[in-house]
């Protein structure tokens, strides 16, 4: 005869698995869910970016582009593009996909957080220039506009991000990118960078390596099919045209000229410099730890000794011994070199 009690205790064992294993079941449905919910979201915010980058450059917005932008099959993209329509996002027309004026908004608070965390990265902290863009595209998708407001009102309500792009207000309002791209140059014409584009992330590293960034100066002096060749800081470099397309310049009237600049690092053992000022490439923590240091406009810096590997160097900044590593000296630029002057 089976015995009560102990048919209930198995029955109530067997009650409290059951429902362990609906709870574990429920939590795991709701996971992917949410994870798939949020990846929409982001294949959404997304989409708007690249609708409106392609409003703003006057380009044709497709199905396809939308794939192709977002790393995303055809079959995706149209369910993103369905998703969009849904929520009144987009007019999805024939020729081309444009964004409804709510879309237009949404899509500038997500572009507005963007920039704002890649200044705020370029400005507070000593992350790489290159990791900039990938930080900001996941930090795009999570902090809220509110959050961003509080950010960019903390680092000085910013106008335009490192890179030279303007940041939507909070309002929505967007100025227009001035200048031309620095492959329609003639020879001999002078001008200011204004605007490095980050994507893709292959040609903006390779702008990066050769030491572009916004606010330099530059004389062009060669351009042709195979290669546009200007002098920056001192220095000659060159660039496929393709590339130099991606680098927007505003020109300077033909009785100015960019300043010339002589670099700490070409300072030989024994010589003196005076600082005008610092690389606007160095930025955020760098660029701080330099002027704690004493490098500001005006200080007398002289090479002191060099290390057997030859990098870094000891330079003497006021009174006291300082080593420099050389990507951090070729940032710092100094007005002349002088043999006899003392701090």
């Amino acid at each position: 005869m089976v015995d009560p009690v102990n048919a209930l205790m198995v029955f109530g064992f067997i009650v409290i698995g059951l429902t362990a294993l609906f709870i574990t079941q429920k939590k795991i449905v709701n996971n992917i869910r949410r994870t798939q919910n949020d990846k929409m979201k982001m294949h959404v915010e997304d989409a708007l970016k690249h609708i409106y980058d392609c409003e703003y450059k006057n380009m044709g917005c497709t199905l396809h582009s939308i794939a192709g932008n977002l790393s995303i099959s055809s079959d995706k993209a149209a369910k993103v593009i369905a998703k969009l329509e849904s929520l009144k996002l987009i007019m999805n027309d024939p020729d081309k996909i444009k964004l409804t004026d709510e879309g237009r908004k949404y899509a500038l608070q997500v572009i507005r957080i963007h920039r704002i965390w890649e200044t705020y990265l370029a400005d507070e902290t000593s992350k790489d220039e290159l990791e900039w863009h990938d930080d900001a595209e996941l930090m795009e998708h999570t902090i809220s506009s509110e959050e961003a407001d509080r950010l960019a009102a903390s680092i000085g309500n910013p106008l335009r991000d490192p890179h030279g792009d303007p940041i939507p207000s909070e309002t929505g309002d967007i100025p227009e990118l001035e200048g031309q791209q620095l492959n329609t140059l003639d020879e001999g014409d002078t001008a200011r960078i204004v605007h490095l584009e980050d994507e893709p992330a292959a040609v903006y590293k390779n702008l990066v390596s050769q030491g572009l960034h916004v606010g330099m100066d530059i004389t062009v002096n060669k351009r042709d099919k195979e290669e546009v060749l200007f002098e920056s800081e001192g220095v000659s470099r060159s660039i496929p045209p393709v590339y130099a397309a991606n680098v927007t310049v505003v020109k300077f009237e033909a009785s100015i000229k960019p300043e010339s600049y002589k670099k700490l690092s070409n300072l030989k053992i024994g010589e003196k410099g005076k600082v005008i000022g610092i690389s606007k490439a160095c930025r955020g923590q760098q660029r701080r730890r330099l002027m704690d240091l004493g490098i500001v406009p005006g200080t007398v810096v002289s090479a002191e000794m060099v290390s057997s590997g030859g990098d870094p160097v000891a330079y003497l900044i006021r009174g006291a011994t300082i080593a420099l590593r050389k990507s951090q000296s070729e940032k710092i630029y100094i007005e002349e070199r002088l043999s006899e002057v003392s701090n």
